[in-house]
């Protein structure tokens, strides 16, 4: 419909209905000169203009005319003062209503403020169309008292009763309906019985006026409780429509006298009735208006528990609930849980801005939604992730469905600031059958499939078995991460030493060791070594904490114990590939080292050939700036790497370290003895030393010394003991 005729339906409605409830106040009104019992018109009129604007004011004089010229003929020199008090009383009263803007008139404070609004509109109304009524001769100057407070008062009651429906069902759907649903009202079956319970308080109403008696109007009491219900348990459009009729109904019976119901004959009666009339109408709407507000409350709470405001889609908390019902039920399908992270969102985040990155999120969301099944449960469980629960699928068709959905998130652009932003998404998958396990155990698996596909290279699908198999190692290295954790926290993490001795003697004076990590298991007091945790420490990016760790607990031992401290030649500290590249590590150790008194240049760092040549640039700068605090450098782990011997001049280390599996396989491998006769040379020509790792026996030492090794190291030696009690021991001799 075009906004004209659109327009002028609106303002023909609303003199339609002005003029209509005009028309039925006049059937009240006792004789010539009195003032109509009750009108309702006035609540049409302030509705309308609240609702529509000022400017839509002057369709309450035309349909003010129009109750005149077709139900209530007044004399030609009262027609102005009864157009124009009702005119300026609704501009004067709509204006104190709208002066505060209003975005749900669903409220106390808007039913009051509008309230307010009536009563002053009302006011203004009969003092006008009295003072008129007077001047054109329709009512004595001793009646106008009586007159201006019938005039207000029944003005009044039809702004309690009739405006508020009116005002609600002239209002834009979102604004009738903000509480959420209808689970928070009362079910089908109860609003049967309330209309039931209606009609039969206005059948036994009539029926006990039409008894006769003083009290009769007492009555009306019993729909007052039905009102109350209503605001209690159903919408406020709903009790605002009951509130029009039941007082429709009232003013009528006892306007015409019907029921048994007595027109009031003097003032006294006619005022008693409106006031009680407008109690009765205003508390009710006042009560609805209170609920709605306690309603939209707790769903506002209720959305914020269980809605991720950045995309819309259910939280984590909601997913879990959803699941665990589905899990619950007695035969539930098969069923797929998926977990999708988007890969790289954080070079969204740095390049394009955090908010670029949120509508990333919010678009993949909307990709996510628009391929999920009408049965799926749907959520944003973190940042960049989400979970899926696939209903009624088998394991290859869940399958097919998450690398549909992946190759949709790959397809997708953002526009952003003249850019086309974009991303690609792992995804985690494990499907099972009822029974077969609960949510805890399968998020830990699909979550577990997820990190496996991201190391994967990311954008693809990983599909993981209920009984765990292939993702127990990863579930495994997950909960090491949080006992490595713990022991961070708590400085647990506890020092074993192992000595580094020469093989030739006069070669050094006082103890070259290595120190080693051991962590203490706190509930069997089981030491576990290095290889069961710390490749979940590095797969976790926890080697740079556990390396400032051990140097931060080997350096506060050895202030601790000068004396111990003075025997040193040489403390040797495992360093993680990490260490490397983290900017800041060079800092803690330069600092760590200016508050410590032991000195710089008999701590040595060993790092491993592997982490050394996979950025070889990186390496020599790390250990050139290390060098510059006269820390020294050991290269362990030599010769994994096999052909790196072209590194070697790039390298500016003291020792190199020789591979312990080289050394034990020298008595039965001659490639192996020849590999260690060519690491020691090529040390040699370089000016370095050599450290043979892992000699277990004096065999193998011998063997060593007859190739010129400088340094051994393993079982033939010592054997690795805590730092207190190595240091308890007389040193080792070669």
């Amino acid at each position: 419909m075009r906004e004209p005729t659109r327009r002028a339906a609106i303002f023909t409605l609303l003199v339609a209905l002005y003029v209509a409830c005009g028309g039925y106040s006049t059937l009240l009104i006792d004789g010539p000169g009195q003032v109509a019992l009750f009108w309702p018109a006035s609540g049409i009129a302030l509705a309308g203009v609240v609702r529509y604007g000022l400017r839509w004011a002057p369709f309450v004089p035309v349909g003010g005319l129009l109750v005149h010229l077709l139900f209530d003929p007044v004399p030609l020199t009262f027609l102005p003062w009864s157009l124009t008090s009702n005119f300026i009383g609704v501009l004067v009263g709509a204006w104190l209503v709208l002066r505060l803007p209003a975005h749900d008139p669903l409220t106390v404070r808007f039913g009051l403020r509008a309230l307010l609004g009536g009563a002053v509109m009302s006011a203004l109304s009969a003092g006008i169309g009295t003072i008129g009524m007077q001047q054109a001769g329709v009512i004595p100057a001793d009646a106008m008292g009586a007159a201006l407070t019938r005039w207000f008062l029944g003005d009044l009651l039809g702004v309690t009763s009739v405006a508020p429906a009116m005002m609600l069902a002239l209002s834009p759907r979102d604004l009738r309906l903000t509480t959420p649903g209808t689970a928070d009202y009362a079910p089908e079956p109860e609003r049967l019985l309330w209309n039931i319970a209606l009609t039969a308080s206005y059948l036994l109403m009539a029926w006990g006026g039409s008894l006769g008696g003083h009290y009769a109007l007492g009555l009306v009491a019993l729909p007052l409780g039905i009102l109350v219900w209503s605001a209690i348990r159903f919408p406020p459009l709903h009790t605002a429509a009951a509130i029009a009729v039941t007082m429709l109904l009232i003013a009528g019976l006892a306007g015409f006298g019907l029921a048994g119901y007595p027109a009031p004959q003097v003032t006294r009666d006619g005022v008693n009735l409106l006031a009680f009339l407008i109690v009765v109408s205003a508390l009710p709407m006042i009560l609805a208006f209170a609920m709605h507000q306690q309603r939209v409350t707790a769903a506002t709470l209720t959305q914020r528990a269980t809605v991720d405001p950045l995309t819309g889609l259910a939280n984590r908390n909601a997913f879990e609930e959803r699941v665990r019902v589905e899990l619950a039920k007695p035969a539930p399908p098969p069923m797929a849980l998926a977990y999708v992270d988007l890969d790289h969102l954080k070079l969204i985040n740095d390049t394009a801005s955090h908010v670029a990155g949120d509508a990333l999120i919010r678009g993949v969301a909307g990709v996510i939604e628009a391929h999920r099944h009408r049965d799926d449960v749907l959520a944003r469980t973190g940042g960049d992730e989400f979970a899926l629960l696939l209903r009624n699928c088998t394991p290859m068709v869940a399958e097919d469905r998450v690398r549909t959905l992946l190759r949709a998130i790959e397809g997708y652009r953002c526009g952003w600031d003249g850019q086309m932003l974009g991303t690609t998404a792992s995804a985690g998958l494990v499907a099972f059958l009822p029974g077969q396990g609960e949510y805890a155990q399968l998020l830990s698996q699909a979550d577990a499939a997820c990190f496996t596909a991201k190391e994967q290279g990311g954008n693809r699908v990983c599909l993981a078995s209920v009984d765990g198999g292939d993702l127990l190692d990863r579930t495994s290295a997950m909960r090491w991460v949080v006992r490595l954790r713990e022991a961070l926290a708590e400085h647990a993490l506890e020092l074993y030493c192992q000595s580094i001795v020469p093989l030739r003697a006069g070669e050094q004076r006082g103890r070259h060791f290595e120190v080693l990590l051991r962590l203490r298991d706190p509930r069997t007091g089981e030491v576990m070594l290095p290889g069961q945790f710390m490749p979940a420490a590095e797969r976790f990016h926890l080697g740079t904490r556990i390396d400032r760790e051990v140097i931060g607990q080997t350096l506060a031992w050895l202030e601790a114990n000068p004396q111990a401290a003075a025997s040193v030649s040489t403390c040797c500290i495992n360093l993680s590939g990490e260490a490397m590249i983290d900017e800041a590590f060079f800092g803690f150790v330069a600092e760590r080292l200016r508050r410590s008194s032991f000195p710089a240049d008999r701590l040595c760092f060993e790092v491993t050939e592997t982490s050394a040549v996979r950025d070889l640039a990186r390496a020599q700068r790390f250990i050139t700036e290390m060098r510059s605090l006269g820390c020294r450098f050991a290269l362990d782990d030599f010769g994994t790497g096999f052909c790196s011997f072209n590194y070697l001049r790039a390298l500016d280390v003291d020792y190199f370290k020789i591979d312990g599996s080289f050394v034990r396989d020298m008595q039965n491998s001659p490639l192996a003895e020849a590999v260690v006769r060519s690491i020691n040379e090529i040390a040699h020509v370089l000016d370095k030393r050599s450290i043979a790792e892992h000699t277990e026996t004096e065999r193998d030492r011998q063997a060593l010394m007859a190739l010129g090794v400088d340094y051994v190291q393993g079982y033939a030696v010592d054997q690795p003991a805590p730092i207190a009690e190595y240091f308890a021991r007389p040193e080792p001799s070669a």
